[in-house]
């Protein structure tokens, strides 16, 4: 579902985002899916503890935030035309271009918009590997406890596990951020258990 455009947002809008109760509320509407929902959350907790992490403002992370949390909003609404309308949404609320860009570069082979920004960067190396490595903790006994990178790798070997998620996207978005898999992979494992706390 190519997006057939580069440019989201208006320049003007840098820096506006919605209050927290309304990006829930906006995904209560849209989206009935608890897997889904779990997703979106685990995602967009993710983002705002890697911001966290690299030092940005508690306004730069909750910015990363709505765009982990809010990527997935249509998808299970309208999957035919999955980004395009979170992104109108998005644009007709006057968010910050930047959080509507990366969602729409948050798989660029699919919606062909390459991920230039950090924050376009991280929600494309976050968001298959943060699935995967929740679909690893259903099938262990302690969950994400005591769960080992060594663990995640192995089963990002086994092709028949978790098989809808691309081995390849997940290696192409590691290099784009310029933060090898294994790093990668432990940052999700220490951060995404308290994501639904």
């Amino acid at each position: 579902m190519k997006l057939h455009r580069t440019e989201f947002g208006q320049p003007a809008n840098t820096g506006n985002v919605i209050p927290e109760r309304e990006a829930f509320e906006l995904v209560e509407d849209w989206v009935k899916n608890e897997k889904l929902i779990v997703h979106m959350r685990q995602v967009g907790h993710l983002m705002r503890q890697y911001a966290a992490s690299v030092g940005l403002s508690e306004q730069d992370q909750y910015r990363w935030f709505l765009a982990g949390f809010l990527h997935d909003a249509d998808w299970e609404k309208w999957p035919e035309t999955h980004c395009r309308k979170i992104i109108e949404e998005l644009e007709n609320r006057s968010l910050d271009p930047e959080i509507i860009r990366a969602i729409a570069s948050h798989s660029p082979r699919y919606f062909g918009v390459e991920p230039v920004s950090q924050m376009d960067k991280m929600l494309y190396a976050f968001d298959e590997l943060s699935g995967f490595v929740h679909a690893y903790s259903l099938m262990r006994p302690n969950g994400y406890e005591g769960m080992e990178v060594k663990g995640v790798k192995k089963r990002l070997k086994d092709k028949t596990f978790a098989a809808q998620v691309s081995r390849e996207d997940l290696v192409d978005a590691s290099q784009r951020a310029g933060i090898g898999m294994e790093d990668l992979i432990r940052f999700v494992i220490d951060h995404q258990a308290n994501a639904l706390l």
